[in-house]
């Protein structure tokens, strides 16, 4: 066990693949065995040890996270919750709403008036792919109108719309009667589904985001949180690595 500050220890490929979920030792040593792990872009050998804080390690092309004391959150957040770890106005933080060790930050933002999931890490490396528009990871939201769309602002929704940041890209977009939009993005900008659908004449009443990458749980009551399970993990690390 190391101290606070040090470097974990060189381990086996093949234990830190079981521990991130990849079946017993001897599975992991057939996924090495078999070709389908990279180390540093190179494929991995039976035996061979890794350094957990400094080596990039991937299982069919798809990044895996391999830094012990990593955790996933998956929470509802609740209307009126910042999406920060301190508010100056002294407003509750998401942050506030899940365990405080290990320390956590909020993957992306929803502003405090919108509603839904977010996720919650200490693994920086996924957070930025889930993040960033190059990854094209999707956010599915469910957004409730002042009136009913018209078939020319969802076409339009589709293709794009022009906002004061410059167009957005295509969204995937059905109407949801009475006067809702299940819209699908996979940009991140402030606000950008307000905007989207202020800029088609339909100004948003209430939104919330229902659908991270391949992550999601109608069960999940607003304020309460789970861990992400194994298998959602390397869903969200598959989709980030696209």
């Amino acid at each position: 066990m190391t101290g606070e500050g040090e470097l974990a220890p060189p381990e086996r490929l093949q234990k830190v693949l079981a521990r991130a979920g990849f079946g017993s030792r001897r599975a992991c040593e057939e996924l090495i065995a078999d070709g389908r792990v990279e180390v540093n872009d190179r494929s991995a050998e039976l035996g061979q040890r890794v350094d957990l804080d400094t080596d990039r390690v991937s299982v069919d092309g798809v990044a895996v996270s391999i830094r012990p004391g990593l955790v996933y959150y998956l929470l509802n957040k609740p209307r009126g919750v910042v999406t920060t770890a301190s508010d100056p106005q002294g407003r509750p933080t998401v942050v506030d709403l899940v365990p405080l060790e290990p320390r956590v930050f909020p993957v992306g933002r929803l502003d405090a008036d919108t509603e839904g999931l977010l996720l919650l890490t200490n693994d920086g490396d996924l957070a930025h792919r889930l993040t960033h528009p190059r990854f094209g990871v999707e956010k599915e939201y469910l957004a409730e109108l002042e009136r009913d769309p018209s078939p020319a602002s969802v076409r339009a929704l589709r293709e794009g719309v022009e906002l004061d940041d410059g167009p957005t890209a295509p969204a995937k977009v059905a109407a949801v009667p009475p006067r809702g939009l299940r819209i699908t993005i996979h940009e991140g900008r402030n606000r950008q589904v307000r905007r989207m659908c202020a800029a088609v004449g339909c100004p948003v009443v209430r939104l919330v985001r229902t659908r991270i990458g391949p992550v999601a749980d109608r069960g999940l009551k607003p304020g309460s949180w789970r861990p992400l399970t194994l298998a959602e993990v390397r869903g969200l690390q598959e989709a980030a690595s696209t």
